[in-house]
């Protein structure tokens, strides 16, 4: 089993801790509607997902 040979230190910890730090989600334009959606997910405003009706929605 491997096992480290050095302690790392404080400074190295915390730039490893560092690269975890939170990101806010990208948000791309739809193609249909042109609202900020997220990439691989259906759009919530049309239902859109790749050119195809996939979500039926509610207009208010």
């Amino acid at each position: 089993m491997a096992v480290p040979k050095r302690r790392q230190s404080k400074s190295r910890q915390k730039m490893r801790r560092g690269a975890k730090r939170w990101h806010a989600p990208l948000l791309k334009s739809c193609p249909e509607c042109s609202e900020k959606a997220l990439s691989h997910i259906a759009c919530p405003s049309c239902g859109y997902y790749k050119a195809r009706k996939v979500l039926q929605v509610d207009s208010l």
